[in-house]
């Protein structure tokens, strides 16, 4: 492990159709990127460690190094009645579940049949390949 250090960067990140999936410069805050912790996946690191403040970086990072792959053992099928009654659940209502902690783990439902609800735990962009757009900020 390299001795941590922080990156503070605007960052858009861009799917393979070109679209947009997140941008920091919509908000007007800037990330706070940590190299060293183990926060970032190795190719992630490899990519931003020679940063330096007014950089401006673009690069593509597969699924595994991104937000990772997607997990069919976080794709749940849930019974209606574990929801409250009047909650509107159709595809692509994003739900939110109790985690360890007192945490809130988003879900996206996936299909709705009948009284069986499926929900996706992944990352919304867990099995896709992203480019990421940096502009370096600042350097810690």
């Amino acid at each position: 492990m390299t001795d941590p250090r922080s990156i503070v960067c605007h960052m858009n990140i861009v799917l393979e159709d070109g679209s947009t999936a997140d941008s920091t410069k919509a908000s007007g805050k800037p990330a706070r990127l940590n190299i060293g912790d183990e926060s970032l996946s190795p190719a992630f690191e490899a990519q931003i460690a020679g940063l330096k403040s007014g950089d401006k970086h673009t690069f593509t990072l597969d699924p595994s190094d991104a937000f990772g792959e997607s997990n069919p053992d976080a794709i749940h099928h849930l019974d209606r009645t574990k929801f409250p009654a009047d909650m509107t659940l159709e595809e692509g209502v994003i739900v939110s579940f109790a985690g360890p902690g007192g945490s809130e783990i988003p879900g996206i439902v996936r299909a709705v049949a009948g009284d069986s609800v499926t929900v996706d735990l992944n990352h919304p962009l867990a099995g896709r390949k992203v480019t990421f757009e940096l502009e370096v900020v600042e350097v810690l």
